[in-house]
This record gives structure tokens, C-alpha cells and sequence, in this order.
């Protein structure tokens, strides 16, 4: 694994002004990641990156429309609502590059389709983060991570963190650098739930964590036990 002391990424989140990904921005540049807020609407991106220096007045974070900051970044994070991702991906096809690495995060909830946010609906791929690496171009590299990490506990920093981060992927070394990446934010761990295709799995539980946010009141996350001190050997 990588260390706080390596050089972060140019990390672009796209989806960067809604609630995910905004906490994603503001707790990725409290640990120092250069970011690049994306939006279909280059004004609020702009927005939504002073707002994230309002909150982290040292963040190196600049707003853009989509197309420049995913193709700016080293690292793209894909957090749009499930009706939104194939028409951000298709629009994205001349911006992403060979090398890059994807990280998505969208969950296709059935409120997409105006029904319940506690419900699925099928994904002729098998899931969202299969249907993204079927879209984005050769080369680029696809993981599933953060379906279970509660936006709203993200955008408050005095809310502590102590979770693991579900990562799917078909490459080791991807998986890893999302850990990387995803790590440097204090008290969530990334844990490895193996192939691309398992991410059908990791994204139903956000369905299933909302149900239990909304009978609990709280902000649950996911924590799994019984894991090797290395993870990563």
C-alpha cells in the first residue's frame, strides 16, 4: 500500500455538487488530495468547489463542467444517481483515457425509476459498476467502491469515521490503488470483496442500509470482522 507521504492523485469527482460527492471533496481535500469537482453545469461546479473550501479553506479543489475534470484527473470517481450514469458515461467517452482509473459509486436504486429508495432494480449488466466498464473506453480502469458510506456523515467532518469501504474490481492492483486513494481519508478502511461481478452484491446494501437508517435514525456504515492485519499481501 501507499502512504500518506506518497503524492495524492488529481482526483475528479463527477457528481461533485451532490450530497456523495460533495462529502467525498471535503473529506479527500481535508487529507490533502488535489480535486476537480465535476457537473453537467460548469457554474455549479464552481459553486460546489467554494463551498468545499468554505468548509476546508486549504483545499486545492477547482470546478469544471464533466468533460474537463474527468479529463484532467489521474483518478475519476463517478457519483451520479443510476438514471443519470449512462447518459454522464456516454457524454464522458471523449474525456476518459487509457490508464485512468474509475471508481464508481453509483447504486441503482429503484427511486430512480420513482420508487422506493429501499429497493433494486435490475441492471441488464448485472450491476452498475459492470454497465460502466461496458460504456467507458478501452483502457480504462473500472472499480466498485463506496455504496455504503453515508453521504451525511461524509460532509460533516466533526462526525468520526470508522468503517470499511467494500471495493469490487477484476485487478488486484486497481482495487489497491482505490484503497490507496480512498484511505487517506481518517477512519475508513477499504476491504477487498473480490471480482467486478460481486459489486451486484455491494451495491444492494445501500438499499438495505438506507432501511436501516430510516427505522434507527442514524447513519450506519459497514464493518467487517475477522480480517488479516495485511490485507494487501
Amino acid at each position: 500500500m501507499g502512504t500518506e507521504a506518497d503524492p495524492p492523485p488529481l482526483t475528479a469527482i463527477i457528481g461533485g455538487s451532490g450530497a456523495l460527492g460533495f462529502g467525498l471533496a471535503v473529506r479527500l481535500a481535508t487529507a490533502g488530495v488535489p480535486i476537480t469537482i465535476g457537473s453537467r453545469d460548469a457554474e455549479r461546479a464552481v459553486e460546489a468547489a467554494e463551498r468545499v473550501r468554505d468548509v476546508v479553506p486549504s483545499a486545492m479543489v477547482a470546478g469544471h463542467a464533466n468533460a474537463d475534470a474527468a479529463g484532467a484527473a489521474d483518478v475519476v470517481i463517478l457519483s451520479v444517481p443510476f438514471r443519470n450514469q449512462s447518459e454522464t458515461l456516454t457524454n464522458l467517452k471523449s474525456s476518459l483515457r487509457p490508464g485512468q482509473l474509475l471508481i464508481d459509486a453509483t447504486v441503482p436504486l429503484a427511486a430512480a425509476i420513482s420508487g422506493r429508495a429501499t429497493r433494486m432494480i435490475g441492471v441488464w449488466q448485472g450491476s452498475a459498476a459492470q454497465q460502466s466498464l461496458e460504456m467507458v473506453p478501452e483502457g480504462v480502469r473500472v472499480v466498485s467502491a463506496l455504496h455504503t458510506v453515508s453521504a451525511a456523515a461524509l460532509g460533516e467532518l466533526t462526525t468520526p469515521l470508522d468503517e470499511d469501504v467494500l471495493v469490487c474490481g477484476d485487478r488486484r492492483e486497481d482495487k489497491r490503488e482505490a484503497a490507496e486513494l480512498i484511505e487517506r481519508i481518517s477512519g475508513l478502511r477499504v476491504v477487498d470483496c473480490g471480482r467486478l461481478e460481486m459489486s451486484r452484491i455491494t451495491e444492494s446494501l445501500t438499499a438495505l442500509l438506507i432501511s436501516i437508517n430510516i427505522r434507527h435514525k442514524t447513519h450506519a456504515g459497514i464493518r467487517i470482522t475477522g480480517l488479516p492485519a495485511s490485507r494487501w499481501d
